[in-house]
């Protein structure tokens, strides 16, 4: 995985951590882990090709499937994640990398592309697709450890 070295302080969000309900079960019941895989495997693509592509490391397929893993665990299934990595401490995880708005912005637009069409390409059940982008929301803003300056 590529890490840049870091330059700045680490800055933690006054908001803290994310605070509120995880995203509904239902999505997993619905689309599947096999439909979580493609739809991060399908934000991968989408990253691959963004201004941040530099924070991943260069199997963004792998990649995306590490990422999967955690969204699978997240929406009550299986721990994926955990059996494989350990425990998920996301913050902690991203550390290594200088994240801003800027990037947090890019990733959300990305994952926000993904979500377009996710009713139609994975199921994804359109009554728990707000609720699921306040978690990102949440979640990316708590991912953020730089100020722009």
């Amino acid at each position: 995985m590529q890490r840049s070295e870091r330059t700045s302080p680490i800055y933690t969000p006054d908001s803290g951590p994310p605070q509120g309900a995880r995203p509904s079960p239902v999505i997993l019941e619905k689309i599947g882990e096999e439909g979580v895989f493609r739809m991060l495997s399908d934000l991968y693509k989408k990253l691959e090709h963004s201004p941040i592509r530099g924070m991943f490391p260069e199997d963004m397929e792998l990649a995306s499937r590490k990422s999967a893993a955690f969204f699978v665990q997240l929406l009550g299934g299986r721990p994926l994640f955990s059996e494989v990595y350990g425990p998920p401490r996301m913050r902690q995880r991203h550390l290594p990398f200088e994240i801003d708005e800027d990037a947090r912005n890019t990733w959300l637009a990305c994952f926000a592309e993904v979500l377009e069409g996710a009713e139609t390409a994975y199921g994804f059940p359109s009554e728990h697709m707000a609720g699921f982008r306040t978690f990102l929301d949440l979640f990316s803003a708590w991912m953020v450890n730089k100020l722009d300056r």
